[in-house]
């Protein structure tokens, strides 16, 4: 049994708890807003970790920490305040505390500036333009120099129930980019839990472990096939070209192939399969 500190218990974090206490693990989940009851035999610390006072009765005797936070909001001062001001008020902690727990933290997968429709993986160059995904990446890097043990997951586009931006795209006839194709890069909600869970297991199995992991499904594809098969199925007018001109942006595909070789298996393999259970 490992004891564990979940910092994030959204939709995933929440999820990845119940797992892991179903496992036999003893579970902390660190959240703003805990529930109020019991739930799942997790045990909720409440702190915001931008707030240094907010963490000074928090235990620091666990075996692993689970970095699992979204901003409050897509700027720069959200962003900073995550995973700059609250990732060292985190670190300073159990630095204070003389403990090291191994870290698996959470990235995305917007840390790679590619813009041509290239496959990226973990090899790949992570130079990203925008400031906030800057921000993610200067956290990857601190956490990855800190301690060699410490891991890296980077998502690519989250989805599932409550996450169906794609969905209610598909629902309102867009304009898409068609031609260059612009690829969309997804891993399903449920994914997302399970891959967080199998690192878990493979560390503690004393398995050799990367430090880095790029997580995706199988089938990177361009936004336009996917948003006309997502029209085609909800019964809704197919989306209309767009004319593309010369402002670039991120566009990659992201290969999964470290990870399908650690002997992860996917619960939704492609959009298709995860979109007609939502669909349904």
């Amino acid at each position: 049994m490992a004891k564990i500190l979940i910092i994030g218990c959204g939709a995933i974090g929440s999820q990845l708890g119940y797992v892991l206490v179903a496992k036999g693990h003893q579970v902390t989940g660190l959240k703003r807003n805990p529930p109020k009851s019991d739930v799942g035999n997790i045990d909720y610390f409440t702190a915001d970790i931008t707030s240094p006072a907010d963490l000074k009765d928090l235990a620091t005797d666990f075996d692993f920490l689970y970095f699992i936070l979204s901003p409050d909001g897509r700027n720069e001062e959200n962003y900073r305040a995550i995973y700059e001001s609250g990732l060292n008020n985190l670190l300073d902690k159990f630095s204070q505390a003389g403990s090291n727990p191994h870290w698996i933290f959470v990235s995305s997968t917007s840390v790679y500036g590619q813009s041509e429709g290239e496959w990226v993986d973990e090899d790949s160059i992570a130079q990203p333009e925008n400031a906030t995904s800057q921000l993610i990446r200067q956290a990857e890097l601190k956490l990855m120099e800190r301690d060699a043990e410490n891991i890296v997951v980077r998502f690519s586009g989250i989805y599932g129930p409550g996450r169906e931006y794609l969905l209610r795209m598909a629902g309102q006839a867009p304009v898409i980019q068609q031609i260059p194709p612009y690829y969309t890069n997804r891993i399903h909600q449920l994914d997302c839990v399970g891959v967080l869970a199998f690192i878990l297991e493979c560390r503690l199995a004393g398995v050799a472990l990367e430090q880095c992991y790029l997580a995706s499904d199988d089938d990177p594809a361009p936004i336009w096939e996917v948003v006309s098969w997502l029209a085609e199925h909800i019964k809704c007018q197919p989306p209309t070209v767009k004319s593309v001109g010369n402002e670039g942006g991120m566009n990659k595909r992201c290969s999964n192939r470290r990870l399908k070789a650690l002997g992860y298996q996917l619960h939704y393999p492609g959009y298709k399969d995860g979109y007609l259970k939502l669909i349904k």
